[in-house]
């Protein structure tokens, strides 16, 4: 029998690092682990090491030069006439500087999304989830938002050649998962969705409805951009009918999933004002929809989310508790406060914290200062859910 569920995760992962003034802190992943192990969720028999990719396999996704100035660059004193080069390649600038060991640190966090895919691929897990993955903004030859190389576009590309499976990728993050989407903008085999804050305000400034597909993968690609300020009710509104929509059309083999957590109100990156009640419902649709079109098969990666203390451990938490059957996650999506935390966590971690740790699952939102023009942003909303959809 396969394993039901298997977590993907290297302590090498956490050396992708911009540096300590840079907002995406791979302490996230140290704070999430540490959750899930003190309410005993996470089993050391249910972690897999993942190893390095190869050259070959990121070489599926990416252009030569640009894996060659990655390498180049990633030299603890990279050349002048590499450094010289770098901006043209989307590196050494604000959201991407280089770092020694860049290239091995993020050929490890591919090598975890294709670990994952292998395994629920081959039969030996049914879901697979790689946390340290889900850096979607990577293009073939460019970094772009934190993402050196496009981790979960190599696992849609590794499962298309090797199992030649039709794959539904569904990215959750509030940006736009732009990288996965151009990468198979025209493939039939292979529908990209995404709900995100509308790119005419948010970085990568893309991800409008009216970008389909090309060719023979017109009509593949599905976006969702929400209003800025939106909330959990027209967020899950819009995701549920939109996602159930596109999964019903395409009727996937495989689902592979990524759960940027940056669309909460505390998040310091974007304009969107939801709660942890997105992040405990999305997953459970998303694994609902596995298991009616695709026998099961579930691979997640992370992504974004940038109020590292509050917000990811709990969102990252809740993909693994779902997962999993864990009867958290079916508190959660209940409401009220969702359940506790562990005290134990709370405590140790409350130290390093600058900000107060939460002490349950789900954020008491009647406490929330209420937005203005609710209804105004669930109306545009709506308008553009019905566009998304209207050619699937």
């Amino acid at each position: 029998m396969p394993e039901h569920a298997v977590f993907v995760h290297h302590a090498g992962e956490t050396k992708y690092r911009f540096g300590d003034s840079h907002p995406f802190n791979p302490k996230r992943q140290l704070l999430t682990i540490d959750l899930l192990q003190r309410m005993g969720a996470l089993r050391a028999d249910r972690i897999a090491a993942p190893e390095p990719a190869s050259d070959e396999q990121i070489l599926l996704i990416h252009r030569e030069d640009y894996v060659r100035i990655v390498r180049a660059l990633s030299l603890p004193e990279p050349a002048q006439a590499d450094l010289d080069e770098a901006e043209r390649y989307g590196l050494d600038t604000e959201d991407n500087p280089v770092f020694p060991g860049m290239h091995d640190a993020a050929s490890l966090i591919v090598g975890g999304s294709l670990h994952a895919a292998e395994l629920v691929m081959s039969g030996r897990a049914q879901h697979a989830y790689h946390m340290a993955g889900g850096l979607h903004h990577a293009l073939p030859g460019r970094a772009a938002g934190f993402c050196i190389y496009n981790d979960a576009a190599a696992a849609i590309a590794h499962i298309r050649r090797k199992w030649g499976a039709r794959v539904m990728y569904i990215d959750t993050d509030v940006h736009h998962g732009d990288g996965v989407q151009w990468m198979f903008y025209a493939d039939p085999d292979v529908l990209t969705y995404s709900i995100h804050e509308t790119g005419k305000y948010l970085f990568p400034g893309t991800g409008f409805v009216h970008e389909r597909g090309e060719g023979e993968g017109y009509g593949r690609t599905v976006n969702m951009p929400v209003e800025p300020y939106t909330e959990d009710a027209s967020w899950l509104e819009c995701f549920r009918e939109t996602v159930m929509r596109a999964a019903e059309s395409f009727r996937p083999d495989v689902i592979v999933s990524q759960h940027g957590c940056d669309a909460h109100a505390w998040d310091p990156l974007s304009h969107i004002h939801c709660s942890m009640a997105i992040y405990a419902e999305m997953p459970a649709v998303i694994h609902e929809l596995a298991h009616r079109y695709a026998d099961g098969r579930w691979i997640a990666v992370g992504g974004g989310g940038y109020d590292v203390w509050r917000v990811v451990p709990r969102a990252w938490s809740l993909v693994w508790l779902e997962m999993t059957d864990h009867p958290a996650a079916e508190r959660a999506r209940k409401g009220g406060d969702g359940g506790r935390l562990p005290e134990d966590w709370i405590r140790v971690w409350q130290a390093e914290s600058p900000v107060k740790l939460p002490e349950t699952w789900l954020d008491d939102v009647e406490s929330w200062t209420p937005m203005p023009r609710r209804d105004i942003i669930t109306e545009t909303n709506r308008r553009t859910k019905e566009l998304a959809v209207q050619f699937l």
